[in-house]
């Protein structure tokens, strides 16, 4: 009941005192694993639940539960073999296949994935939040009309799911109508309305009157939902200035000359950093459409090598040259499951990765690092009215949201200057002024000779798994540049967050 009521505080000791008393009982092992899942300690969870199986190896729950901790640590090959076994136990069950369809497209395995969720539709076709994921998976293969017609199907099912509304709004060419706002707007008198779901559609609200040019409507509902999502998670903007402010002591031009040439030497990747929504999946697109480059996805890996080094970055001392060397073929090792083609160079796009341009250059001293800039209001105000699934925690504030981006621009400064020309920046908006220029640019940086096709990169059809999806199916317009002009008495906190980043742009604080 305390599970059930998501009281953990009370359900914790609960389940420690009966395992203590019956350490054999899998349900309950199960159940303390759920636990530790939700609150993000998957590896807790995953040795409980191989722990419950080692008791219990039918026991096909714990067996789903495990194919879910796996997928969220990103490791969708496991994920999928215990799916397969759990699913040929059950295989009407819908939440499995949904899962399966899920793991499918993480490992980039669309038409796999579209034929899973299609099998699961047909034997279960009342299922909102199916409809919503199968929506997912045709938006992110271009299959745009299909998209929305699974999504509004989704909502004609549960007219209140608010992450459907905000996947429709998150499309960015689908207009809401006079109909849809009016449902949109019904959804959030509820009485019963989940916090997920109302922050999702005060989002999709925002977005509706922001096309519609209601400034002040728009500008109220993008900051009620970002109000709400900043209050349901525990984000502190001081852990990013302290790893900068650490970062900048740690890599000093010493400290990175006495491991230069260590690391693996393959020239595989191309890393693209930044900030969210400052054009990374334009350049990624356009560098995807040259013969030589495989565009792949936002990729973790990385990340999930930082972590394994505690007191990173001053752990970084500790490693040897082969230890470095190690490092980066296990990167090549751990993202070779993304790469679908025999294109020599292939691409990853986490923005975020700006925070470990140090050690990617320590661990794969020849891969390209190319950091898109984008103005600080204009990306701003475009964070701002972007929900993200997880992993933006500043972009629910204005305040941390400039602090945050003043972190990027002092650490990347930083990096100019310890490891001169060692990163390419793209900033937005002269791509959008002289488009053909700054690609030539791009393409010199990374050793690739020039190509039509970068130009044309809006006819390229390969998959697209971020928010941006629809728009680098077109060709660049400025408007882009523009959206958060009409905004601009509302960002005042950014501005003062910004300080003098924002009046430098593009260039750097002289003091930096």
């Amino acid at each position: 009941m305390a599970m059930n009521d998501n009281d953990l505080p009370r359900a914790e000791p609960l389940l420690r005192a009966h395992l203590k008393e019956d350490p054999y009982d899998v349900a309950a092992i199960r159940l303390f694993a759920e636990l530790a899942g939700r609150i993000g300690r998957n590896k807790d969870a995953e040795n409980l639940l191989r722990r419950a199986l080692e008791l219990s190896p039918a026991f096909t729950a714990a067996r789903a539960n495990l194919a879910l901790v796996l997928y969220r640590q990103n490791r969708a090959v496991e994920a999928i073999e215990e799916l397969n076994r759990v699913i040929s136990e059950e295989p009407g069950n819908a939440g499995f296949g949904n899962l399966h369809a899920a793991a499918l497209s993480r490992l980039g395995d669309f038409d796999d994935a579209v034929e899973v969720y299609r099998n699961v539709l047909a034997r279960a076709p009342n299922q909102p939040r199916v409809w919503m994921s199968y929506g997912h998976v045709l938006k992110t293969v271009g299959r745009l009309d299909e998209g929305v017609t699974a999504y509004r199907r989704s909502l004609e099912i549960m007219p209140t799911l608010g992450e459907t509304w905000w996947s429709l709004a998150n499309l960015k060419t689908v207009k809401f109508t006079d109909a849809d706002i009016a449902g949109m707007e019904a959804a959030l008198t509820a009485p019963d309305l989940a916090d997920d779901d109302r922050f999702h559609i005060d989002f999709a609200l925002g977005k509706a009157f922001e096309d519609r040019k209601q400034t002040e409507s728009a500008f109220a509902h993008y900051s009620a939902g970002n109000a709400l999502r900043r209050s349901l998670i525990d984000y502190d903007p001081g852990l990013i200035t302290s790893l900068v402010d650490r970062s900048i002591a740690t890599f000093t031009p010493e400290f990175l000359a006495a491991r230069a040439g260590q690391g693996c030497d393959a020239p595989d990747p191309v890393f693209i950093v930044g900030m969210p929504r400052a054009g990374s999946t334009l350049l990624e697109q356009i560098l995807s459409s040259h013969s030589q480059v495989e565009g792949t996805t936002e990729l973790q890996d990385i990340p999930a090598l930082v972590r394994r080094n505690r007191s990173y970055p001053q752990s970084l001392a500790d490693l040897d040259g082969e230890a470095l060397r190690g490092l980066g073929e296990e990167f090549l090792q751990r993202t070779r499951i993304q790469r679908k083609t025999a294109r020599p160079f292939f691409i990853d796009k986490l923005p975020n990765n700006w925070v470990n341009v140090p050690f990617i250059h320590l661990i794969l001293p020849n891969a390209r690092i190319i950091d898109a800039r984008r103005h600080p209001l204009s990306c701003g105000f475009s964070n701002f009215k972007q929900h993200f699934a997880k992993g933006q925690g500043f972009s629910y504030s204005l305040d941390d949201m400039g602090r945050y981006y003043a972190d990027y621009v002092r650490l990347m400064a930083h990096i100019d200057r310890v490891l001169p020309g060692r990163v390419h920046r793209v900033i937005y908006e002269n791509m959008v002024e002289d488009t053909e220029a700054q690609v030539r640019s791009l393409l010199a940086y990374c050793g690739l000779p020039f190509e039509e096709g970068c130009l044309a990169f809006y006819e390229n059809d390969r998959a697209v798994r971020t928010p941006s999806s629809e728009q680098v199916r077109q060709p660049i317009f400025r408007e882009g540049t523009e959206a958060w002009k009409p905004f601009s008495d509302y960002l005042d906190p950014l501005r003062d967050a910004l300080g003098p980043v924002l009046e430098q742009y593009p260039d750097v604080p002289p003091a930096w």
